[in-house]
């Protein structure tokens, strides 16, 4: 099992299904950096608290714009004339 640091805490997955509440609340708060989960001695999980800029990260909206440059007089609509299977 690795060292854990100052911060983090570790917890058996009996006793923080009666915490999680709680344990969830002081990593939210910066109380806590991460508690991490253990199942017979061993490390299984860990609950970390999520960057302040990750909630850009989850939305996939428009994620691609502006990397895909279409070459002038193509016209991406226009059939490739290209046979495929399902149509046989």
């Amino acid at each position: 099992m690795t060292r854990l640091e100052k911060t983090e805490n570790a917890i058996g997955v009996t006793a923080f299904k009666a915490q999680c509440l709680g344990l969830i609340d002081d990593v939210a708060q910066g109380k806590t950096g991460r508690v991490v989960l253990l199942k017979h001695r061993r490390p299984i999980a860990a609950v970390v608290p999520i960057l302040a800029d990750a909630e850009d990260c989850f939305d996939l909206w428009g994620a691609m714009r502006g990397t895909v440059t279409v070459a002038p007089g193509v016209d991406l609509t226009e059939p490739t004339g290209e046979i495929w299977d399902a149509e046989l």
